[in-house]
């Protein structure tokens, strides 16, 4: 370890660096899958859908503005877990911390899976990709991924460059080109939108659910949470970077749906479950083999960003005693090394064992009792510390739909289709309790994590940092 450098988290973050983060965070797989499930639960009705997406869009912007609050009123590393504890003490805190240690690897393992899925199955045209050859390649990319973040956040700025020109090229083209073939004007284009409200109206059960299905697509919005103790001037600069990256993908997400609208008719949409690659085979048949790769580079640096935010959690959580001392240590790179190890092998062992696909829906309905539970948390704060240093107040009713959207994706899946895996989840939630009464209520010490501590930082060349984020206090 050079004794010269100084070992931290550095605030070194900058304006660009937090856009490029929060494109790369909401662009992902949703924009190229989600147009068929607006389309289906929109009945077909293209007015309809549209503005579907333009709600969304807005609903997105609240959700990431009250994130902004938390982000800015604590900038640390994994301030979403700090807020939690800040609300609702200790107990909650862990339990926060519990669910994250599974949501994610378990939501790692899916993206490495996925990103795997549309790199193999070019190969075969003709029927489904085989599972070992696509587990080989998500484990593959997955420690890739480690690697890289087990070099520090600087070094995956180019990373992030890179993966933010091709989302936005990708989305670019197919956009552009459809604004094209409006401005020729053909007969069958020009009718289906000056026609848009014409087919049957859904009901509001069905709009609802059409409003989920294009929220995924703009979820990630609460993203500065995990890196704010790495931003410059957090109080400025989340909420410039929301104000920048948030409309511009509002209007590409639209001018893409529009594009989509315009080649393919309503029931083409609906009858494929990749519709950037159905309108690639109509437009622009020599780049068939392109898309699936472009949306398989765009979900790894989702994947990246994923483990990246994981860590800041295990870290954080370590600084605060509710971890092991060694998850608050940092290599040479200032990367919480420790904690990307842990990531990245848990979603190494959830690849091996299943594929993920269906259990990525009880993973959401966890994430959304946290963020529902967030949303009450500016509320009772506000209520109960009016004179905290805030120096972003998000609008209160912003706070009250953000708690709305979230406390409907906890009851809908409950009400409409109640299975026994909810409760298994929530079981899940609470057996966190057989860890939390030994180890943090009675504080009962393990030596050998003591000795597994010291004997990881000779092998893995970490440290405590020499200023940890409960220290800071010039933001």
């Amino acid at each position: 370890m050079d004794k010269g450098k100084q070992i931290k988290l550095k605030r070194d973050l900058g304006y660009f660096w937090g856009v490029n983060f929060l494109i790369i965070n909401i662009i992902g797989a949703g924009i190229f899958v989600s147009p068929k499930g607006v389309l289906e639960y929109s009945c077909m009705n293209v007015g309809v859908s549209l503005c579907i997406w333009a709600a969304c869009a807005v609903l997105s912007m609240t959700s990431a503005l009250c994130y902004a609050e938390i982000g800015i009123a604590f900038p640390y590393s994994g301030a979403h877990y700090y807020f939690i504890r800040r609300c609702f003490g200790p107990f909650m805190a862990f339990l926060n911390l519990w669910t994250s240690l599974f949501l994610g690897p378990g939501l790692t393992a899916s993206q490495a899976l996925l990103l795997a899925e549309y790199g193999i199955q070019p190969f075969y045209p003709s029927c489904s990709s085989p599972n070992l050859p696509k587990k080989c390649l998500a484990l593959a990319v997955l420690w890739i991924v480690g690697i890289l973040n087990s070099r520090g956040v600087k070094e995956l700025s180019w990373l992030q460059t890179v993966s933010t020109v091709l989302k936005i090229g990708i989305l670019g083209i197919i956009s552009l080109s459809g604004v094209f073939m409006l401005v020729r004007g053909k007969k069958e284009t020009v009718g289906r939108l000056q026609n848009a409200f014409d087919a049957e109206f859904p009901e509001i059960s069905q709009i609802t659910e059409a409003v989920f299905q294009g929220y995924f697509a703009f979820s990630g919005g609460g993203c500065f949470t995990f890196v704010a103790g790495e931003l410059k001037k957090p109080n400025k600069t989340i909420p410039r970077c929301i104000f920048t990256a948030l409309p511009l993908i509002t209007v590409v997400y639209l001018l893409a749906n529009i594009s989509y609208l315009t080649v393919l008719t309503p029931r083409e949409i609906l009858s494929t479950d990749a519709v950037a690659i159905t309108w690639t085979d109509r437009v622009f048949p020599q780049l068939t083999w392109t898309v699936p790769f472009v949306i398989s580079a765009s979900l790894f640096s989702n994947l990246v960003i994923n483990v990246l935010e994981s860590a800041r959690v295990s870290y954080i959580a370590g600084d605060q005693g509710q971890l092991p001392l060694m998850f608050s240590t940092l290599n040479v790179h200032s990367s919480p090394f420790v904690a990307v190890l842990l990531n990245v092998s848990m979603g190494s062992i959830a690849i091996i064992l299943t594929n993920l696909i269906e259990l990525i829906n009880y993973l959401y309905f966890m994430d959304s009792i946290w963020t529902m539970l967030s949303m009450i948390g500016i509320l009772k704060l506000r209520y109960q510390e009016p004179n905290l240093h805030r120096p972003y107040k998000v609008f209160l009713p912003f706070t009250v739909i953000a708690m709305a959207i979230s406390l409907c994706l906890v009851l809908i899946p409950l009400v409409k289709s109640p299975k026994m895996h909810y409760i298994y989840v929530l079981l899940f939630l609470l057996s966190g309790l057989l860890f939390y009464v030994p180890l943090i209520h009675f504080k009962v010490k393990l030596v050998w994590f003591e000795k597994l501590t010291c004997y990881l930082q000779l092998l893995f060349n970490i440290c405590i940092p020499d200023v940890s984020d409960k220290q800071t206090s010039s933001f």
